[in-house]
């Protein structure tokens, strides 16, 4: 197919909302903002064999290039509205798109994300996706916000994701449960709606939990104390791995898209009727105090390090 036959293949299964005053097809979208509200922005790069292991189902990989968007806008409390979508492909291959327009656009559909345009280019695998979100202002979730005295706590368990990546790198039977956390993340967009006016500090964990609360204590000027056997983990985790390696997995591991926040302690039954009514489970893992960094705490009071706190693009050994 030639460019525009993508574009138009893409057009036909694109949703629609009411503030979208023009879409797909012109230079540029139309959109309304409704009044009141703030405008919230995200982007995020998905590469192959970067961001999703090389031979992952297109569907699977048009589901987490807009999950892992939809896991930002969650961690600032904002309702999703729009997206763009740019495509980089190795080949025209409309199985392929169709596959992958098949994840993208059934997770759009649940959150009423309005796809409203894009790019399509040649070259190798990549996908970008911005997403566009709407709050009221002041209601953001935001990183600078922990407080000295904050519980923080933590959305479903950690690690899945994880060992799957590890299993799978390594040549091991991967557990379909662990599989699907990896190539399937689910954005806790109602769990970040439902924290908005309760929790202080919000982000998203994507690149490790030691990791992404350490960019809160850099944003809050503050340190975080967790405690290392509260971190939530999965039956299906246990089963796999155990030990330091399930440690390191929940800790450090990243791609879990669960919503890391601080609280006033006073808050605790709030926030966890907050979470019930949103549908997920949350755990108290640890405690906003002074200092500077995130350290993590075995149950007889001794500081663990892990050799690694989390992944970042340009040191592959972490």
């Amino acid at each position: 197919m030639a460019e525009f036959d993508l574009i138009e293949r893409i057009r036909r299964r694109a949703g629609v909302r009411d503030d979208v005053v023009l879409g797909i097809g012109d230079d540029a979208a139309l959109l309304q903002p409704p009044s009141g509200r703030q405008l919230v922005v995200a982007m995020d790069t998905l590469n192959d064999g970067v961001h999703f292991p090389r031979g992952t189902a297109p569907a699977d990989i048009g589901w987490k290039a807009l999950a892992v968007n939809l896991s930002d806008l969650a961690a600032m409390a904002a309702e999703p509205a729009w997206c763009t979508l740019s495509l980089s492909l190795p080949d025209a291959d409309a199985g392929w798109l169709d596959g992958f327009l098949d994840g993208f656009l059934t997770l759009a559909d649940a959150h009423r994300v309005a796809l409203v345009g894009g790019d399509t280019t040649r070259g190798p695998l990549s996908v970008c996706v911005t997403v566009h979100g709407l709050v009221a202002p002041g209601r953001a979730l935001r990183r600078d916000a922990a407080r000295v005295g904050d519980a923080v706590w933590v959305s479903g368990t950690l690690g899945d994701a994880a060992a799957a990546l590890a299993l799978l790198e390594g040549g091991a039977p991967v557990p379909a449960a662990l599989r699907a956390r990896l190539d399937r993340p689910v954005p806790r967009v109602a769990l970040g709606a439902a924290l908005a006016g309760q929790a202080n500090a919000c982000i998203d964990v994507s690149d490790g939990l030691l990791a992404d609360l350490g960019h809160v204590c850099d944003a809050s000027g503050v340190g975080i104390r967790l405690h290392r056997d509260a971190l939530p983990a999965s039956a299906g985790l246990r089963a796999a791995v155990d030990g330091e390696a399930l440690a390191r997995c929940q800790a450090s591991g990243g791609d879990d898209y669960e919503l890391a926040f601080t609280a006033p302690a006073a808050r605790d039954d709030a926030i966890r009727a907050a979470a019930a009514a949103a549908g997920v489970a949350v755990t108290r893992i640890g405690d906003v105090v002074a200092g500077e960094r995130v350290r993590a705490f075995d149950a007889d009071g001794a500081e663990w390090q892990p050799p690694a706190r989390g992944y970042a693009h340009f040191h592959r050994d972490a």
